[in-house]
């Protein structure tokens, strides 16, 4: 079983937009009137003033609105539903401030909606997913900023990420490994537990059977493993995911590869997932889902994802009452 974590100390956070023609305005502005009125006020909005205005009227939330700290990032009439460059360059402008504020030390952490990846690169902007673009804004190698999923009772780090699995194989090592067994431990430390047991997935199945199945486990993982031991971390493995995960023993889990780490939240949390971007010298959180601009602007969407992000990054109950573990 994990352990729950709580964080005592009231946490200030920015809410960045997302992609203004998605439900990223939507969302931010229910989850806000979701929460009580002492967190509310640790919030600030950051995105295209206009689309949170409009969103607002269409919500009847003008006066909570009003009431809200907005801070200004670009300009921008939205089109919901629409996949378009400028709206892309507004997702990465939301957030890029919101990270810069961050650094400043004016908010303690980040909780970002849904971006669009295809309206990003039409905008031509270098982009695979939000640990990439809290790399670029820290001056950091993109390789030393890794996602972390939380939901379902799982927190689940990811050694590499938007790639063909060739690709991450052939770029995977032990120290890349040991990294993200290290930035994880870091992340449950800020997230309230100070000591986590971890358990790291193998490549192969079963973790190679001993080299039956290959040699890329005792290669690779194995060392990264001894590597994080040696630095006093708890940790089991390389030992198969589906071992692992069948006895939930563990607070962390290392993945290697994207689907390793996704399916299993996704299917224990399919829209109430929040995904960190962990490694850097600022907290990013986005939600484990998408823009779903087949119901922009229908105000429809739901808010689950961001109070529950909201309630990760600050250590807060969810609406239901549940802290997150």
């Amino acid at each position: 079983m994990t352990t729950a974590s709580v964080i005592h100390a009231p946490r200030h956070l920015a809410l960045a937009a997302g992609d203004p023609n998605g439900i990223g305005p939507e969302i931010a502005l229910k989850a806000l009137a979701a929460l009580p009125v002492e967190t509310r006020a640790r919030i600030v909005l950051y995105g295209p003033p206009s689309v949170f205005e409009r969103t607002a009227a269409q919500l009847g939330l003008d006066a909570l609105l009003r009431d809200a700290r907005l801070v200004a990032t670009d300009d921008f009439e939205a089109r919901p539903g629409h996949i378009d460059a400028a709206a892309g360059a507004s997702a990465v402008a939301s957030a890029t401030a919101a990270l810069q504020a961050c650094r400043r030390g004016e908010v303690d952490a980040v909780v970002a909606c849904p971006h669009h990846e295809t309206a990003i690169h039409r905008a031509g902007i270098a982009f695979s997913g939000y640990p990439s673009l809290v790399a670029r804004v820290c001056g950091m190698a993109e390789d030393r900023v890794f996602l972390m999923l939380v939901g379902g009772g799982l927190r689940i780090v990811h050694a590499t990420l938007h790639e063909s699995v060739r690709s991450a194989l052939e770029r995977m090592t032990p120290a890349l490994v040991a990294e993200a067994i290290r930035a994880g431990a870091r992340a449950c430390a800020t997230l309230g537990v100070a000591r986590p047991s971890i358990g790291v997935f193998g490549i192969n199945p079963h973790a190679s059977e001993g080299g039956l199945f290959g040699p890329e486990d005792a290669a690779i993982v194995a060392p990264a493993v001894e590597a994080a031991r040696a630095e006093g971390l708890r940790v089991d493995g390389p030992a198969g995911a589906d071992l692992l995960l069948a006895d939930r023993a563990h607070d962390l889990y290392v993945a290697m590869f994207h689907d390793q780490g996704h399916i299993p939240v996704k299917l224990l949390a399919p829209r109430a997932a929040s995904a960190l971007s962990i490694g850097a010298d600022a907290l990013l959180s986005s939600v484990g889902h998408g823009s779903a601009m087949d119901i922009a602007g229908r105000g429809i969407a739901s808010p689950e994802a961001v109070l529950r992000t909201i309630a990760l990054l600050s250590g807060l109950p969810t609406v239901s009452g549940e802290v997150m573990p």
